[in-house]
């Protein structure tokens, strides 16, 4: 009994000294971010281009991003509702047990997850039919396949939109190669946690079931089309509207880290997109690893795949900034097509899906595993851009 009480004094104690951390690291975060910023560039041009990039990436990049969300999310309710998702499930199923040793039905988590984000795979996880497929060992790499796909066809759009069809193309090839390294690791260390051996896993194989049809709507022809493109459309519109915060507080750091002064015989003038050029510095610095492995042209590259770890939708809101300066080209769009898609902003949903799954206790391998597919995904598209572009 005074065993326990003296593990909950402990408890009490470490809550409430990290109760009086957390404010004082928060005070210190702020204090080092705009007390160096402010330093170099003045007070009041600091707040004055934080101001200018939030506003130029909300009217420049988030609506354009939104408006490619609703179109996708019309294409892609159409795709379900009409029984193209089904009828693409059916054909690929038969790759996912030698690609990624998931069962068939697997598929159709890559693919409403690559017509919307990676959350979309836990309404698949929340249908016991659906479940019912997967042995319990494989139920956690749901979380990795989804992530992988997760904004696939907004990410490989835009990328297009910009003028690169087949980089975005070998982007999608590169996250796939990493999106297999991804699971592949996650079950390895799934099965190395439940203590399931070899031997087990072939007691247990059966033969899988690819069938799996969700549910339609009803009413005529003409009704089910309006219908789904007006409900996808919807879904677009809130998608677009959950990129913006994201977008506008992470990118607007990012950029503030990543660029000087317009004009550097001027100075700071308080424009959009001024700040330190912290991360080319960092860039520099990993050139002798980043370079061999993903090709960059220009250490301000390494912004994009850093920003793709929070958000995915942030980081497109680089590219054009990066093309515009002509700091990325065709081997670039490629390598952040395959890292934006793999990554996808696991960071920041790793931690909600797994709880969703209910495998809490199995964040870090999801985190680890992804971490070194998003990767694999870059370099593989590097090496393949060389080999065909």
């Amino acid at each position: 009994m005074s065993h326990i009480i003296e593990k909950e004094s402990k408890s009490k104690k470490t809550k409430n000294l990290k109760d009086k951390l957390d404010p004082l690291l928060i005070i210190t975060m702020f204090a080092l971010f705009f007390g160096v910023l402010g330093s170099k560039m003045g007070v009041a041009n600091l707040f004055k281009s934080m101001m200018e990039t939030a506003y130029g990436l909300l009217m420049e990049t988030a609506f354009y991003i939104m408006a490619i969300a609703v179109l996708t999310g019309a294409v892609g309710k159409i795709a379900v509702e009409f029984g193209i998702v089904n009828l693409l499930n059916k054909i690929f199923s038969p790759l996912m047990k030698p690609l990624y040793n998931l069962p068939g039905v697997a598929f159709l988590g890559v693919i409403t997850t690559y017509l919307s984000d990676n959350p979309a795979i836990i309404v698949l996880a929340n249908d016991k039919t659906y479940l019912s497929y997967f042995e319990e060992e494989k139920i956690p790499c749901l979380c990795n396949l989804g992530t992988s796909f997760g904004m696939g066809l907004i990410l490989t759009t835009f990328m297009m939109s910009q003028g690169y069809l087949k980089e975005a193309l070998i982007g999608n090839l590169g996250a796939v190669i990493g999106s297999i390294v991804s699971v592949r690791l996650m079950y390895h260390k799934v099965c190395k946690e439940k203590g399931i051996s070899k031997d087990d896993i072939k007691l247990k194989s059966k033969k899988q079931k690819i069938s799996y049809t969700p549910e339609k709507t009803e009413g005529t022809f003409f009704i089910r089309l309006m219908t789904a493109i007006l409900e996808g459309g919807k879904v677009g519109v809130e998608m677009g509207v959950a990129i913006i915060p994201g977008l506008l507080i992470i990118c607007t750091i990012i950029m503030m880290l990543t660029f000087g002064p317009a004009d550097p015989n001027v100075g700071y003038q308080g424009l959009a997109f001024e700040g330190v050029a912290v991360l080319p510095k960092l860039g520099e610095i990993l050139s002798p690893i980043v370079k061999p492995l993903f090709g960059f042209s220009n250490p301000e590259a390494i912004a994009f795949p850093i920003t793709s770890l929070g958000a995915v939708g942030a980081a497109l809101s680089l590219v054009p900034k990066f093309l515009d300066l002509g700091l990325i080209g065709g081997n670039e769009i490629a390598v952040f097509t395959a890292m934006g898609m793999c990554w996808s902003g696991y960071l920041s949903t790793h931690v909600s899906m797994m709880d969703a799954l209910r495998q809490r206790e199995l964040i870090s391998h999801a985190i680890s595993s992804h971490t070194i597919g998003g990767i694999v995904a870059g370099i593989s598209a590097h090496f393949i851009t060389m080999l065909l572009l």
